[in-house]
Parts: structure tokens; C-alpha cells; sequence
């Protein structure tokens, strides 16, 4: 079958807290569980590049290349005598309107579209990425720097469970839609410094404001692969 989507994921930055289960309970789709590590869960800001995206298999002009910025948390899903470890997306953010109405239309996902702009820089072993978005007149951001090559990620590491997750699930009416992303291991970079700025009231809900001003549990940038996203599944709740 031919994928939905595909695209290269380029310079992920993770910024990942620990949350309040309580929080995050009114937003599991129906047919999901929170899914924890080591008896904690978290949510996570992340900033990308999509490159080279085709729906189908075919480019569309314009819309290619460009940013995202979102807050997710972590779910899994029992089918037949396994776990289907998955995503919930908060928000994300993308710089083209059509590129919005696109997953909302499709996916069911929460797209939001805002000027938006990226910095990286990748000279012999320093790493600095940058992902910045405007509202109104002001431009808020996440960034990271790191040094060194890019690290195996350690099986049973907090760093597996964070970029392990390989389905994504969305509210329907009556139960929830079911789609997987598949790409290769990234390696990582543990991030030497790291900063984000926005008004989360705003940009995500109250509920958050709390969690996302306090110390970060780990920050970190993948390298990233070629990806592909299937098409979407509704589950009906039984």
C-alpha cells in the first residue's frame, strides 16, 4: 500500500517534562492509556524540519519544506497480544495554511498555521538549532545547541521511550483514529543548552502553564531519517 505521506524529519528538538496524568486524562482518546515510564509520564515541545514532503508520492509546489513546532504526550494501545505505543498531539504548529487544513481535514490533528522561520547551524561538532513562531507581533521560540556525534540510543533508555513511539491517535466521534509513522533509530544528541519562549496559556491551555515552567526532565536533537506516514484508521469504540 502506498503511504499517505512521506518526508524527511530533519533536527528534532525534544524539550520533555514531566506532567500530572490528571492533565493529560481529558485528552487520551477513547481505546488509548497513558502510557509511563518507570511510573512517570511526560509531554514534549518539539521542533522539526519536514523536507522533501509528498503526499501520494507526489511534491506539492510550495509546500515541501517547512517547520513544525508541537506538544505531544504518550499513549499506547492494546491490539490482539501487543502494545501499540503511539502520540497524542496537543498542537502543532506549520507556517502554510494548507499544510493545516490538510492534517485537520485527513487526520483529525490539531494544525495551526503562524508565520514561522528556522535557524541551524551544523560546523565540525557544534549543533545549534533554532525554531521561532509569531503571534501578533511578537516571535517566540525553541532552541538547543550540542557538541559531538550523534549517540545510539540505549535500548531501555528514557531517550528510547521518548522517540519510540510509532503510532499516532486522534479523537472521532464515538471512539479514535489510528495511524503509524515508521522510520528508522535516530541517534541523538544530549543538548548542552536549550530555551523556549511563548505563552503557553495561550498557545496550549492553562493546564499547561505549570508543567512548562518547570525544569525540563531531558533536551536533546535527533538527526532524523526519511519517514512515512500511513493512511488513517477509525476505531469505533465497542
Amino acid at each position: 500500500m502506498k503511504p499517505f505521506l512521506t518526508a524527511n524529519w530533519r533536527y528534532l528538538a525534544m524539550l520533555n517534562y514531566v506532567v500530572d496524568p490528571a492533565l493529560i486524562e481529558p485528552l487520551v482518546p477513547v481505546g488509548t492509556d497513558i502510557d509511563y515510564e518507570n511510573g512517570e509520564t511526560f509531554v514534549s515541545i518539539v521542533g522539526f524540519l519536514f523536507l522533501d514532503t509528498r503526499l501520494l508520492g507526489l511534491p506539492i509546489p510550495l509546500h515541501r519544506d517547512f517547520e513544525e513546532v508541537n506538544l505531544r504526550f504518550y499513549v499506547r494501545r492494546k491490539s490482539a497480544d501487543t502494545w501499540r505505543r503511539g502520540l497524542v498531539f496537543v498542537r502543532e504548529l506549520v507556517p502554510r495554511r494548507a499544510i493545516a487544513l490538510v492534517a485537520r481535514a485527513f487526520y483529525g490533528e490539531r494544525y495551526f498555521a503562524l508565520p514561522m522561520k528556522h535557524r541551524i547551524e551544523h560546523v565540525d561538532a557544534k549543533l545549534s538549532v533554532e525554531y521561532c513562531w509569531r503571534r501578533g507581533k511578537k516571535w517566540e521560540f525553541l532552541k538547543m545547541s550540542a557538541a559531538g556525534e550523534p549517540q545510539s540510543i540505549s535500548a531501555g533508555s528514557h531517550a528510547e521511550f521518548i522517540t519510540e513511539h510509532y503510532w499516532g491517535y486522534t479523537c472521532v466521534r464515538g471512539g479514535c483514529s489510528e495511524y503509524r509513522v515508521e522510520h528508522p533509530r535516530w541517534k541523538i544528541w544530549n543538548a548542552a543548552s536549550f530555551e523556549f519562549t511563548g505563552d503557553v496559556a495561550s498557545l496550549y491551555g492553562e493546564q499547561f502553564v505549570q508543567t512548562l515552567s518547570a525544569t525540563p526532565r531531558s533536551a536533546f536533537i535527533t538527526d532524523g531519517s526519511p519517514i512515512t506516514v500511513q493512511k488513517r484508521e477509525v476505531l469505533l469504540s465497542q
